[in-house]
Parts: structure tokens; sequence; C-alpha cells
């Protein structure tokens, strides 16, 4: 797990790190600078807005990560009493204050959320109305599931999945080439959705290449999900071609290596023939709130089993 965006940028507010045995920050005072990040990192974003928010002086942050969960937090801290400028943009300018006091806010949809339960609808077949998904959220999920035939209508802040719009099939290039789904920093193809678009494009008509740059460990999954009739082929640690449809069958023991590749695994059993049991589900968990409860509500046969 790389950490040294968090680091550097952090050193540039006069922290200090001492990492031999573990990481221990210490500072006399946080100073504003001005912060060039090396990757548009959302959590490296966020440590430096919180850290800067009570530095004296001026910040600017450049290369800065400009998610929806980013803008809630630089939203909140200026509620609070902060002062932020350039919110929703890739340059953050923070004034920083001696003192914040208590606020509310209203925690935004997460859109990963919505994108993987459009792509359970999706690929089974069923309609769907999200409610309050978001919507001015999604047009980056909606790159991705275009190039796979995978549409949706909107009615206010509510997300409706039908049968009927659904083409499942993959859009070549203008001149007939393999087209690539990349991930990128917002408002590209969210790198924590590629894992859920790569269950769909299984069950897609065409060739798809899926490109993420951005977390190395992405595919490391798709051994299981290829035991399970999958037609994919891992190019590098970044990059998998993926030939649909393919009918997929239920196996036991699927391990979740991470939340997003679990959450896929598990929308792979839904699609497939047979019973899947998947391992390990605490780490799904950590990113999806009621999984299986949703789920039930939706129609599917899904229950928790407990392990002995």
């Amino acid at each position: 797990l790389r950490i040294d965006t968090h680091i550097t940028a952090l050193k540039a507010l006069n922290v200090t790190c001492d990492s031999k045995e573990m990481l221990q920050f210490t500072t006399d005072n946080l100073v504003g600078a001005d912060v060039l990040l090396d990757e548009a990192s959302v959590t490296a974003t966020e440590n430096i807005v919180m850290a800067a928010s009570m530095a004296e002086g001026v910040t600017n942050i450049r290369n800065a990560a400009s998610e929806p969960h980013v803008q809630d937090l630089c939203r909140l801290i200026n509620l609070m009493g902060g002062r932020i400028r350039g919110i929703g943009t890739n340059c953050l300018e923070i004034i920083g204050v001696h003192k914040l006091h208590g606020a509310e806010v209203v925690v935004s949809t997460d859109y990963v959320e919505v994108g993987t339960y459009i792509a359970a609808t999706a690929i089974t077949g069923g309609n769907v109305r999200i409610k309050n998904a978001a919507s001015n959220h999604l047009s980056s999920v909606e790159l991705g599931f275009k190039r796979l035939g995978i549409s949706w209508k909107t009615e206010g802040d509510d997300v409706l999945i039908s049968r009927g719009n659904q083409c499942l099939s993959i859009q070549s290039d203008l001149d007939g080439g393999i087209p690539a789904i990349k991930s990128a920093p917002w408002p590209g193809v969210p790198s924590d959705l590629m894992s859920i678009l790569l269950i769909a494009a299984t069950q897609s008509q065409g060739t798809v290449l899926f490109h993420d740059s951005m977390y190395d460990g992405r595919f490391r999954f798709v051994g299981q999900l290829n035991e399970m009739g999958a037609q994919t082929v891992l190019c590098d640690p970044h990059r998998l071609v993926v030939q649909g449809p393919s009918p997929l069958l239920g196996m036991m023991d699927r391990m979740c290596p991470d939340i997003r590749s679990g959450m896929a695994l598990l929308l792979a059993g839904l699609c497939a023939n047979g019973t899947t049991v998947l391992r390990n589900i605490g780490i799904i968990e950590r990113g999806y709130e009621d999984v299986p409860e949703k789920l039930q509500a939706l129609g599917a046969s899904i229950q928790r089993i407990e392990s002995g």
C-alpha cells in the first residue's frame, strides 16, 4: 500500500514523519504551503485538506482529487468555519483558521454502490428503481456502462433500470477496433467500479479491454471468475481482455480478496447457474451495507451462513 503521497504532502506543512518502526507524525506548528500531489489521491487530498484547514497561512493544493466525497468533506469543513475555495476542482485554496465548530451535513450517496446495483439489475434482467441515487454524480459511471450497452433513466434523483432498455452489447470503436474502458481520477471512470464493469462485460456481446492503471491488484480475482466460465485474458496486472457473453456456473468456496472484487464475485454468483458460496464476506461489508438484505428485497436468492 503506497502512502508516499500522504507523507510528502504532510511534510510540506511542517510535519515530521518517523517511519522506522511505525508511522509517527509530529509538528510544533502546521504551516500552509504550496503542494503538488504526485497523484490525485482521494485520501491524501482529504488528509492534507484537514491539516491545512487549521494550519497557519494559506495552502494551495494542485492535482487534488475532486470526487463527490472529497467535496462533501470540504463543504463540511466550511460549515464548521473553515475557508476552502475551489471545491469540485483539482486546485484547492485553504486559508487556515484557529478554531472549528460543529455542523451538520448530508453525506452524498455512494456512486460506486449505485453503479453496483445498476450492474446487478442489468445482468439479471431485472427492473429496479434506486431511490436517492444522486443522479448528478453518475456521469462518470455512465461512461463505462454505455460501452457495455447498459443504460438507465432518471426521475429526479432516482435511477430506473429496466429490462427493456438493456442491449448488453459492447460498443466497438468507430474504426471497428476493440474498445477500452480505462479508469481515471474523477470525473473519469472510477477505479473502484472496474471489477463491477468487468462482470457486466462477461454478460455482454463482444470484446472489451479493461485498463486500470490506478490499482495494481484490481484483476487478481479473475482466476476464480474464469473457473466459473468467464472468458478473460490477463495481459498484465493492469490490463484485462473480456470476451462475452459467457454463461457462468455457480461454484463453492469463492474467496473475496478485497471489497470490489468480492462484490464482483457476488454479482457473478447472482447471474450464474447453480449455487455460489462466498467466503470472508466481511470484506465486502466494509464497503456495502446490508448487501444480503437489499438483494433479498429485490428477489435474489441469497442468505448469510455463519461459518463454524
